[in-house]
């Protein structure tokens, strides 16, 4: 069965579209089949990063290892049965898509709580939180006293990630390998980044996730959006000489396909 990887917190801004695009690329690359969603039925971010690729490559003739992307398809009222949720009919309808054709399926939530994210959650064997470095960002995993950094308790996020636990477990279905991931990192070492990196450390045996370095807040991740490349893409397009940037953030890259740690998957790029 395909391993089903969710990309997602319920707070916009935190990088989750760039992390996906990336880590579906990534995966192509290094020979595996991806399907990708985005369950974010407003601003569709992912849905556009694909569209810009498909556009980029067939307006420069050029081939390059993409995921495959699929809308969530339409489904007709009279199809429902009793009681049917839509939303639910039209994520189970793209599941049925995508598990024949696809080693790992990734799912891009959206950056608010909405019943297809809940979901999707529960779907998850891979779940991957991006975070912004910063204490307001913390807030959506835990509830922290300002003056001692204690920790009060778990936030609104952290609490539906474990509803998604329970629901697993209910259901026979391995845990959740829930990984939260440092985004948008500053170069200095400022007492806010260590006293998160603390903080997180302090969460992680608390309530159960895993900590993985993400990207450093960088101006090619806004440059390859309208084109829809990802870092792995450069050399293709003709970039024969990466700046010291770009190979740091290739390496950033490969440190976070590793901490990931997906089965059967071999870190090469």
């Amino acid at each position: 069965m395909a391993h089903i990887i969710v990309v997602g917190n319920e707070k916009g801004g935190a990088g989750k579209s760039t992390v996906s695009m990336h880590v579906a690329t990534a995966l192509v690359r290094m020979g595996h089949r991806v399907g990708t969603l985005d369950l974010d039925m407003r601003q569709k971010t992912m849905g556009r990063y694909c569209a810009n690729r498909s556009a980029f490559l067939a307006g420069e003739g050029v081939d390059l290892p993409s995921p495959y992307y699929i809308e969530l398809p339409e489904i007709a009222p009279e199809m429902l049965g009793a009681d049917e949720n839509i939303n639910d009919r039209r994520l189970t309808e793209a599941m049925a898509i995508l598990r024949p054709q696809s080693d790992f399926i990734l799912i891009d939530c959206p950056g608010s709580h909405t019943r297809l994210s809940q979901v999707a959650h529960s779907m998850a064997d891979t779940l991957i939180t991006p975070l912004n470095d910063s204490f307001i960002d913390f807030d959506l995993l835990a509830r922290i006293d300002g003056a001692t950094d204690r920790i009060l308790g778990p936030s609104v996020y952290s609490e539906m990630v474990w509803g998604a636990r329970q629901l697993r477990a209910q259901q026979g279905l391995p845990p959740i390998d829930w990984i939260v991931l440092r985004n948008r990192l500053g170069a200095q070492q400022m007492i806010n980044k260590q006293r998160m990196e603390s903080a997180l450390e302090r969460l992680s045996r608390r309530i159960g996730f895993r900590i993985a370095p993400g990207f450093s807040e960088r101006v090619i991740f806004r440059e390859l959006f309208p084109r829809g490349l990802t870092l792995l893409d450069l050399r293709d397009i003709g970039v024969r000489a990466l700046n010291i940037s770009n190979v740091a953030a290739r390496q950033e890259l490969r440190d976070l396909m590793s901490t990931i740690n997906l089965p059967g998957v071999t870190v090469r790029f």
